[in-house]
């Protein structure tokens, strides 16, 4: 288990219960209420950090390398029914948007999501979750297909934004997220979206319009990630922590803003230490969000979705 730097003080406290336990195996001394001790510290450390995450931890924590990523999600979710489908029929297949159809509880939905990799070589392989104008056209061509069979999307947004190189904007970046959003606000099937990561810029917008949009506790959903708006502000990256506070990025933010629809639970500590009870809740949000919306006839659908929209970024003096 890898370890953040607010994290070390469970690290120290995790490295001392071990040793407790070995030194219990290895002698005849009875450590039972040292070990005891030790484990009631630890559980009120994880307590007091984790319920007082500041808005750059959570960042941090979006990108904890244990986190679970979208395909982590999508074979919990869908286990051996996940079909994946590849290329956007003008350009190429892009390894950093991955799209499918899947079976969740038995229904069946269109899955649509940013892939970042686990190591050095799969994450050039998937270009670090950021995603050309090509993997914005294969999830239009996806969603658009799902549309056509009356089967409901859902996107799982983990992206530090869309690739910002010379040959993505020689192909039309800015036009295929644009393209995108607009196609999806009147897309005629449910759209539900969940951040599972990151959700940075235009990146994340192109793959985020959903009739009901959840964040996990720990991720952030923001126009320019902290490091980026320091960099602007402060001609630095020193001044991140400060950003991260100032952009109200963190789910709770976007909750009071009435951005997002709902937060989704974590486990103490993080999606990454219990991935299984994150996995169960992640998918309970995804069904009961479904069961809301199939209710609904395609106008209703559509124009809830189109007024949802239009209201955000109101503003009254």
């Amino acid at each position: 288990m890898e370890y953040l730097d607010f994290e070390l003080p469970i690290k120290e406290l995790e490295d001392q219960l071990d040793k407790c336990v070995i030194i219990g195996q290895e002698s005849e001394v009875d450590v039972t209420n040292t070990c005891k001790q030790i484990e009631k510290k630890l559980e009120e450390t994880k307590k007091s950090i984790y319920k007082n995450l500041t808005a750059w931890q959570r960042v941090q924590m979006s990108r904890h390398p244990n986190r679970p990523y979208t395909m982590d999600h999508i074979k919990a979710l869908c286990g051996d029914t996940f079909l994946e489908l590849f290329g956007d029929r003008g350009f190429k297949d892009d390894k950093a948007m991955v799209g499918g159809l899947g079976k969740i509880d038995g229904q069946s939905f269109m899955i649509v999501g940013q892939q970042k990799g686990y190591n050095t070589k799969t994450r050039q392989y998937r270009n670090f979750g950021m995603a050309n104008p090509e993997g914005y056209r294969k999830a239009l061509r996806l969603m658009k297909m799902a549309e056509k069979f009356g089967i409901p999307v859902v996107t799982l947004v983990d992206t530090p934004g869309a690739y910002p190189g010379l040959e993505a904007e020689e192909r039309g970046q800015g036009e295929a997220i644009a393209r995108n959003i607009f196609e999806m606000i009147r897309l005629k099937v449910p759209i539900i979206t969940v951040i599972v990561g990151e959700g940075a810029s235009g990146g994340a917008l192109g793959i985020g319009v959903g009739d009901k949009v959840f964040m996990l506790e720990n991720t952030w959903y923001s126009v320019i990630s902290p490091e980026s708006c320091s960099s602007i502000l402060w001609r630095s990256w020193e001044y991140k922590e400060q950003a991260a506070e100032a952009l109200k990025l963190t789910a709770i933010d976007m909750k009071k803003q009435k951005l997002i629809d709902d937060i989704i639970p974590e486990p103490l500590g993080g999606a990454h230490q219990d991935r299984g009870t994150t996995f169960k809740t992640v998918e309970e949000y995804i069904i009961k969000a479904y069961n809301e919306l199939k209710e609904l006839s395609t106008e209703d659908l559509i124009m809830k979705r189109m007024d949802k929209y239009s209201k955000m970024g109101e503003f009254k003096e």
